[in-house]
This record gives structure tokens, sequence and C-alpha cells, in this order.
């Protein structure tokens, strides 16, 4: 029998990754949390998340940069965007016109809201 499913939740403000991760733990999910995109990439390469739930706008590596390289590299993992910018649903609609689709929730995200959007991806 498979165990939980793994998630990787990367945003540059250290606390909204811990605390995304915990609402996911709470919900029996192996919820993982990065503050840095590089790192949450190398990470992925040595043991690949189900899911990757990741802050569009972050130093060093879009969410939408990460994003393409998981799913080019681990096509099996799925990908959650999320972000308080007022342009990033232009940044996911540039995105979409270019082939790729990303799932995509406004911040503030509430607790209940990530959970049906994973278990909806």
């Amino acid at each position: 029998m498979a165990g939980p499913a793994r998630i990787f939740i990367v945003d540059d403000e250290a606390s909204i990754a811990t605390m995304m991760s915990v609402i996911l733990q709470m919900n029996l999910f192996d919820a993982v949390p990065f503050a840095d995109p590089v790192a949450a990439l190398e990470a992925a390469r040595t043991s690949p998340p189900d899911y990757l739930i990741s802050d569009i706008m972050m130093r060093g590596m879009t969410g939408i940069e990460l994003a393409l390289i998981v799913q080019l590299e681990m096509p099996a993992c799925k990908v959650l965007l999320f972000s308080g910018q007022p342009d990033a649903p232009d940044m996911i609609a540039a995105a979409t016109e270019q082939g790729h689709t990303f799932a995509f929730l406004q911040k503030p995200v509430h607790p209940t809201e990530l959970v049906a959007a994973i278990k909806n991806l």
C-alpha cells in the first residue's frame, strides 16, 4: 500500500511554506517546506514529490520556472501555483499560451481551499 502523497511546498517566505506544510501534514500528507526554489528542485531530483505547490514570485527562480523544470524532469508530479501578486494570472496565462497548464490559487489561501485544490489535481 502506498504511503501518503509527498508534497513539496515552496515559498521564499519560510513561515508561509512551513505553515502550509503543517496544514497539509494535519490532513495526512507528507508535506515538506522549502524557502529556496533551487533547494526544492535539488531535493525533487533526489526524491521526486507527487505534488509541487509553489509561490510564483520568489528570489532566484520563479515558481513557473521551477514548475516547468519539474514537469519536464518529473512528468508524474502535479503542480499547483499560488501568488498574491496582481500580475500572477497574466503569468499563468502566458505559460498556458506556451502549452503549459498549471492549477492556480490566489493568496491568501484558506486551508480547506488548499486541501480541496490538491485533491482536484
